[in-house]
């Protein structure tokens, strides 16, 4: 008998080999959290036998993680979406039950299988998986679109849904002359506990907040964030509900909080490794053994569901007003199976509605399809584009969109994400007299700064069809301002591959991150831990007697020694003298020609240094160089970074930029 202790240590190992082996091939991580469940599983190796502490540890990863997703939720959205919710999402999972019905009554000349068992089989195979989306559309920032609106509507009432699925399919084991009577009960259940909820919670939760947050105490702050967390998710699960319903809705009090911010940071930790974790437990569930004797059975189950679902839920979304490629990203997104879908599976076992093997084939063939699910998200676009003809006309609408609001300006900044960052940077470019663009994925948030006059667009900022749409070959400069490491990698892939030389600004949490941001071509990386210490140490500096000149000259001087602890970057040349002219110090690259003169000499022979111009970094075949030797030897298509002011930068891209003389070419 394995230990607890072993048993966490070989989960642990499994996942850190797996997550490392999918990270190298460029594949979701969660792939390899299955992959690492399937091969230890009991099953499989038989490493690690099926535990049920692990089954119920894992569940709280899927608590957390519809936390984290409440949090960026609010009362006023799911108002709004209860169209989507209990329209979209009750259609969906209705006609999926209509759909198992119609095929059980065709098919029971072949298979036995009775009604109550059809509808059973109908509510597992209608859940979607909560965890396996909300991840990679959170990944892709994907969530305030409109088809991770239509996506998340369809998520809530699947998890309303279990309970009176529960409830039936415990019915069909037993007496079902009391189903009304437990549905209606059901229902009130869930009424009073939405009512605790939302209404007492709504008013509780920001004073309660208060009181904690006045005591000081970050593990004080901690416990209770656990406390209010899992205390939603014990009262859903008392009524009869979902752990994870509760958890969402305490998300979404929280948010209504001051302290939503803090929460998100806090709570990352418990999600990630406790979601992990169910996805190993999840992987343990497959028996590879199904899929080699019944090839053909696990085939028809994982593809007639899918494409089921996927056709079910795009005309579903068109019927509710959604256009075909929102609609068609919907159904690719909700085509997989669920974890609940797994609950009801085991009920079904327990009342004996179906036979093991078949159930075991369909297990499998759930299995298979969230394996599926993250690259058909990931390739959602390629297929809409194939199969959509209006696809592009409706893309190239919002292209010219974006088009008509840049095609005056040249210059000018593009902003990629316009939340509260992007909103300040736009400010202070504004009251410069400087344009920009910004792209933004929140429908509401775009309606209303357009509404007021702000230059917003709806577009995303990590195609590369928005990015050429808002100016990219005329803009000054590009800020990412959301600290997001795989979005913005995307960013500054495409930003590379049309325009190596355009400066780009990218925002980071800390500096965990920069080093890879600064290789994929990110001309200048803005950690908020760093950029708040200082901001912190000025304004004590300043309480404390410190005379303001001195404070700014300081903390300047912090700034540039720091960035150069990092990377090298600012060596404090031209820091004396002016402050109008230290604020001139500008960033500029220049790609060097085929046939300038400058190829095959090094830096020391041009000169550049003798100009009072720092060559912060060298970009070569893709590969970033920072603190350059001054002997370094130029070659063709080189990109230098120069730092100084703009005379001298001029007269240095000008000694980079010449030409050779014709003989000197010829020779």
């Amino acid at each position: 008998m394995i230990s607890p202790l072993e048993m966490t240590l070989f989960l642990l190992l499994a996942s850190v080999a797996g997550v490392v082996v999918f990270r190298y091939l460029n594949l979701p991580p969660m792939l390899g959290y299955l992959t690492a469940g399937i091969l230890v599983g009991p099953h499989a190796l038989g490493i690690v036998p099926d535990s049920a502490g692990a089954q119920n540890l894992a569940e709280f990863g899927v608590v957390f993680l519809m936390f984290s997703i409440g949090l960026e939720f609010s009362l006023a959205k799911l108002r709004s979406m209860r169209r989507l919710v209990f329209g979209l999402g009750l259609l969906q999972v209705l006609g999926t039950i209509a759909v198992a019905l119609a095929l059980g009554y065709v098919l029971e000349r072949w298979v036995h299988i009775t009604w109550e068992a059809s509808v059973a089989l109908g509510g597992a195979l209608a859940m979607s998986s909560t965890a396996i989306v909300s991840k990679m559309l959170a990944e892709r920032l994907e969530i305030e679109t409109e088809h991770g609106r239509n996506i998340f509507g369809v998520l809530l009432f699947q998890d309303l849904a279990v309970v009176p699925l529960l409830i039936i399919i415990a019915a069909f084991g037993s007496d079902s002359k009391h189903l009304m009577e437990a549905l209606g009960l059901a229902a009130v259940k869930i009424v009073i506990a939405l009512a605790v909820l939302l209404i007492v919670g709504q008013r509780f939760m920001t004073r309660w907040f208060n009181v904690v947050a006045r005591r000081r105490s970050q593990e004080l702050f901690i416990l209770n964030l656990l406390l209010v967390t899992l205390g939603a998710a014990f009262i859903t699960e008392k009524f009869g509900l979902s752990l994870a319903l509760g958890a969402f809705i305490a998300g979404m009090l929280i948010a209504e909080t001051p302290y939503r911010h803090q929460v998100e940071e806090d709570i990352r930790p418990f999600r990630d490794v406790l979601l992990g974790l169910f996805f190993v437990t999840t992987g343990m569930l497959l028996n590879p053994h199904v899929v080699w004797d019944h090839p053909f059975i696990v085939l028809g189950f994982l593809l007639g569901p899918i494409l089921l679902k996927m056709v079910m839920i795009t005309a579903l979304s068109r019927l509710f007003g959604a256009s075909p490629g929102v609609a068609m990203r919907t159904g690719i997104g909700l085509a997989q199976a669920g974890e609940f879908g797994f609950v009801l599976l085991n009920l079904i076992l327990d009342k004996h509605l179906v036979d093991a093997t078949l159930l075991q084939a369909i297990l499998a063939a759930m299995l298979l399809s969230m394996l599926a699910a993250p690259f058909l998200i990931q390739n959602a676009d390629r297929i809409v584009l194939r199969l959509s003809s209006t696809e592009w006309m409706m893309q190239s609408l919002q292209m010219t969109r974006i088009a008509t609001q840049s095609l005056k300006q040249s210059g000018h900044v593009i902003i990629c994400g316009y939340g509260r960052a992007g909103q300040n940077l736009a400010r202070m470019l504004e009251h410069e007299g400087l344009s920009y663009v910004a792209l933004d994925l929140d429908p509401d948030r775009v309606a209303a700064a357009a509404a007021a006059g702000e230059s917003v667009v709806f577009g995303d900022a990590g195609r590369r069809e928005s990015l050429l749409a808002a100016g990219l070959h005329r803009c000054a400069t590009v800020a990412i301002t959301y600290a997001n490491t795989p979005s913005a990698l995307r960013v500054l892939n495409n930003i590379h591959e049309l325009e190596p030389t355009l400066p780009v600004i990218v925002r980071t949490v800390d500096d965990a991150d920069l080093e890879k941001l600064l290789a994929a071509g990110a001309t200048e990386v803005i950690p908020e831990i760093v950029e708040g210490s200082l901001m912190l140490a000025s304004h004590t500096l300043v309480l404390m007697g410190v005379p303001m000149r001195r404070v700014v000259r300081r903390v300047e001087e912090m700034r540039d020694e720091r960035y150069s602890l990092l990377r090298g970057y600012f060596h404090g040349a031209d820091d004396q003298g002016d402050e109008d002219r230290y604020e001139q110090v500008r960033l500029q690259s220049v790609p060097v020609d085929e046939k300038a003169d400058a190829v095959g000499r090094t830096l020391a022979e041009l000169g550049l240094y003798e100009l009072g111009v720092e060559v912060t970094a060298i970009r070569r075949h893709g590969i970033r160089g920072v603190e350059p030797d001054p002997q370094t030897r130029l070659r063709a298509l080189d990109i230098v970074v120069l730092r100084g002011l703009p005379e001298a930068l001029a007269e240095a891209d000008e000694r980079l930029s010449k030409h050779r003389r014709a003989g000197a070419v010829a020779a």
